[in-house]
């Protein structure tokens, strides 16, 4: 199960910079091939959609980052283990 997490960590790891560069390319073909009159619609839902969505990735990548090093392997079966 631990070798599982572990290549899981690095999937994450792998997948999150990739959809930002995904949602980056997506942004600038969507605002060149947009007409003048719709351009600052395309600009705004664009900006909210990468403003909302980099942290997200950023989390994923963290997350992906310590299950890859291991910090998940023994996780605590009570709230007694956390002492």
């Amino acid at each position: 199960m631990n070798t599982i997490k572990k290549i899981l960590g690095l999937v994450w790891m792998i997948v999150a910079p990739a959809i930002i560069w995904f949602l980056a390319s997506q942004a600038i073909q969507k605002m060149a091939t947009a007409s003048v009159m719709t351009k600052s619609n395309v600009i705004l839902q664009w900006g909210i959609i990468l403003t909302i969505f980099t942290p997200i990735c950023i989390g994923f990548f963290i997350f992906g980052y310590y299950a890859f090093k291991g910090e998940y392997d023994q996780l605590p079966a009570s709230s007694q283990d956390l002492e």
